[in-house]
């Protein structure tokens, strides 16, 4: 009788989920409807989450260097302010590096796109003159283009007038975008506040989830949720930190490189390649390729040697450092990783690329070790399955 109730209720829930999901699928919009409403409401205290995750990286890494292994007199006193002291220190440190990027990266920035401005007349003159002399070499083909005629004075006017609208549109829409800012700034004060309670209280958050969990969950299961917990944190501080160091050491590799040839926009083409290479596998790329456009704007003959350099640097890069840096920080195969980026980038852009790589991680983790144990269970060979 029992076997017959146990099968009953596995029938109802199994109906029940069915009706569910089948509502879901012609309901879809108003689903995303109320999932963007809620993330809306809850966002500053998602953002605080996201900040006190982040933060909590170089937090940890200084109170460990710090204080890790201090057993003196004041042992109390340094256990009350190692966790001020550290939290400082990380915002000095965060503060410093923008401070810096503002200093030196946006004047630069301002004369880089000043000199666009006014260098596209004298780039299309001067690829007017090439494009000349090169038919002045070859008269057959000249002859054959002749009756093609290049209005190179209107295509530079064109873009330069859009240039200037673009810039006239952004600031005819300031308002707009004044009011998003202060709502950001609000934002962001209100997650910021909320990651400094995380941070300063962590281990009594993790003391009080624990003793939810075990209230009103199966021990077990709940064994098992923490286990998921400290392996999802333990890979998202390592593909972190290992993607912050290993995208400082490619933009710093560029910048010394570039400035040791003397090409233009050294510094600016480092930091740019170094902010892009946090985008995992296509990043690098998207600084490559707005790099080499500002090089186009001075020489083609700098643009040719900057892409020559940047594929040797990213075959250094992604063969031996990257390796070391980050190494098996994840533990996730090539495929598993595009496959992130790709699914992450279509559902929220560069935040899901960032996210997705670390959560298909963890998911193939827990896959793997499932697999591996069912496997085990029914006593399956090892020989079957590598037979081709």
């Amino acid at each position: 009788m029992e076997l017959n109730k146990n099968n009953i209720k596995k029938i109802i829930f199994i109906v029940i989920i069915a009706i569910l999901f089948y509502t879901g699928l012609n309901h879809l919009d108003m689903i995303y409807a109320g999932i963007r409403r809620i993330i809306s409401l809850l966002f500053p205290l998602l953002l605080g989450m996201g900040i006190a995750f982040v933060l909590n990286v170089p937090m940890r890494a200084i109170e460990r260097t710090l204080f890790g292994k201090y057993k003196g007199r004041h042992q109390k006193l340094v256990a009350k302010i190692k966790r001020p002291v550290s939290f400082i220190l990380t915002l000095v440190c965060i503060i410093g590096v923008i401070c810096i990027i503002i200093l030196f990266i946006a004047p630069q920035l301002v004369r880089t796109f000043q000199s666009i401005i006014t260098g596209i007349p004298v780039f299309f003159t001067r690829t007017q003159n090439s494009i000349d002399q090169f038919l002045n070499e070859y008269q057959g083909l000249a002859d054959k283009l002749g009756n093609v005629e290049i209005d190179w004075a209107s295509i530079s006017s064109h873009i330069t007038d859009f240039l200037r609208n673009s810039a006239e549109t952004i600031f005819s829409s300031m308002a707009g975008i004044v009011s998003s800012i202060i709502n950001g700034i609000v934002n962001f004060f209100f997650g910021f506040f909320f990651a400094m309670y995380i941070l300063f209280q962590k281990e009594k958050l993790a003391r009080q989830c624990r003793k939810l969990l075990y209230a009103y969950i199966p021990e077990r299961r709940a064994d098992h949720i923490l286990q998921i917990a400290t392996l999802s944190n333990r890979v998202f501080s390592k593909f972190l930190s290992g993607q912050c160091l290993e995208a400082t050491i490619l933009g710093t590799m560029f910048f010394i490189v570039l400035s040791i040839l003397r090409m233009p926009y050294a510094l600016l083409i480092g930091v740019l390649i170094g902010f892009t290479a946090l985008i995992p596998i296509v990043g690098a790329f998207l600084g490559c390729i707005i790099g080499a456009l500002l090089m186009l704007m001075v020489s083609p003959g700098d643009m040719l040697l900057f892409v020559i350099l940047f594929l040797v640097i990213q075959q250094i890069e992604g063969n031996f450092i990257y390796p070391k840096v980050v190494g098996n920080s994840v533990g996730l195969p090539s495929l598993w990783v595009l496959a992130a980026v790709t699914v992450g980038g279509n559902l929220w852009g560069v935040a899901g690329m960032l996210l997705f790589i670390p959560l298909f991680s963890v998911f193939y983790t827990l896959l793997r070790e499932r697999t591996h144990l069912r496997l085990r269970q029914k006593k399956i060979r090892r020989n079957k399955i590598l037979k081709d």
